[in-house]
């Protein structure tokens, strides 16, 4: 089974509370989200302008608005620096926790920003005794932590697949970005021929005409794209691929407002239903 999510990203410039976005989700038609986590308390999410959950909450309560409006939770994004442990093993170990109260069987996360005074050689064993030390809680909640190409190293498929495999663990998987990919230049068709068996999420990210050719080969990322179908991803071949290679989980959606969500889904779904069996 592919089915079409959404990341609480879709809100974040209506400056809506995380329980609107699951209501208005809902009446889209979705049935996952991808709640974002963050470490103690804010003056915007605590207003309700903001999307973001602290993990200072208690996850039953959350769980209880997704229950509400007939949701799951297909991941939680806990993205943090990779090369900082003082700050990424228990952030992401509690986000491990976290995900298990509300039955998200993935944390998305990426390497982050490298820290002036990592030296060169310093960058690979700081990474694995950090994903080592996750993974230890991970294991026991059987929660995937998910690797996104985001930064400096994951932004090419090189990079993505040697950071995904420091440690042989069933449970350190991809999730793809589409567009975060797509913008730093790679052959996002080729990548995903590439990371087809260890890709455990995604983000479908699509990227407008106008976005591709003022950014891509110069950045590593994108906060949203457009709508999905509204850009330059082919998803039809997207999820060709993907289905060649078994994958069974969940496209969740990166766009910048409810309509392009609503758009998205409409795409997804028919591209979902009609894939081809192989691709172009």
């Amino acid at each position: 089974m592919i089915e079409a999510g959404l990341n609480m990203e879709f809100i974040r410039r209506s400056e809506k509370p995380f329980s609107a976005g699951v209501e208005l989700a809902a009446g889209m038609g979705y049935k996952y989200v991808e709640p974002m986590l963050h470490n103690g308390r804010e003056l915007m999410s605590e207003a309700g302008y903001y999307h973001s959950v602290s993990m200072e909450e208690d996850p039953h309560f959350i769980k209880d608005i997704l229950d509400a409006h007939g949701l799951s939770s297909s991941a939680v994004s806990a993205h943090c620096p990779l090369m900082r442990p003082e700050i990424s093993v228990m952030y992401l170990q509690r986000a491990v926790q976290f995900a298990a109260i509300l039955k998200a069987p993935v944390v998305n996360t990426d390497e982050s920003y490298r820290p002036a005074w990592i030296a060169d050689d310093e960058v690979w064993p700081v990474m694995r005794y950090t994903l080592k030390s996750v993974l230890r809680v991970a294991e026991r909640y059987g929660i995937a932590i998910a690797i996104e190409p985001h930064q400096a190293i994951s932004k090419t498929t090189d990079g993505l697949m040697r950071l995904a495999t420091l440690i042989e663990h069933p449970l350190l998987r991809v999730n793809y970005d589409t567009g975060n990919a797509y913008l730093a230049g790679e052959d996002i068709y080729e990548a995903l021929d590439r990371i087809g068996p260890r890709l455990v999420h995604m983000h479908a990210k699509d990227i407008s005409v106008a976005h591709s050719e003022a950014e891509r080969g110069k950045v590593s990322g994108t906060p949203v794209g457009c709508a999905c179908g509204d850009g330059v991803v082919d998803w039809a071949r997207v999820i060709s691929i993907i289905r060649k290679h078994g994958f069974s989980g969940v496209l969740s959606v990166e766009c910048g407002s409810p309509e392009e969500a609503v758009r998205s889904l409409e795409h997804l779904r028919t591209c979902i239903a009609t894939g081809r069996a192989t691709t172009a």
